[in-house]
């Protein structure tokens, strides 16, 4: 599902232009990137937490130089699914 039908979903719906629900969907959007970006966490009840999680610092390989690099501590932005969405993929999506 692209964002594309995610709007049009949408929209069929609610009964808004399309307009209107392209520029919700940009906004929600927006809404979590500023706050992840800030280091604010974003919580959705019954759909899942976007969080900002923090990788160690680590040594990593360049493999075709042979060397050993650091690689930086450094945050990065991850989504937790809620318990009750996770146990709702799993009963209604069929393994292929």
């Amino acid at each position: 599902m692209t964002k594309a039908d995610i709007v049009s979903n949408i929209v069929e719906e609610t009964g808004l232009e399309r307009a209107e629900a392209l520029k919700a969907v940009e906004s929600f959007m927006t809404t979590i990137k500023t706050s992840l970006s800030k280091g604010d966490n974003v919580y959705l009840r019954g759909f899942g937490s976007f969080i900002v999680k923090e990788r160690a610092e680590k040594t990593g390989r360049n493999i075709s130089k042979n060397t050993a690099i650091i690689i930086p501590a450094h945050n990065i932005p991850s989504f937790k699914p809620a318990k009750t969405f996770v146990e709702d993929v799993k009963e209604n999506v069929k393994v292929k």
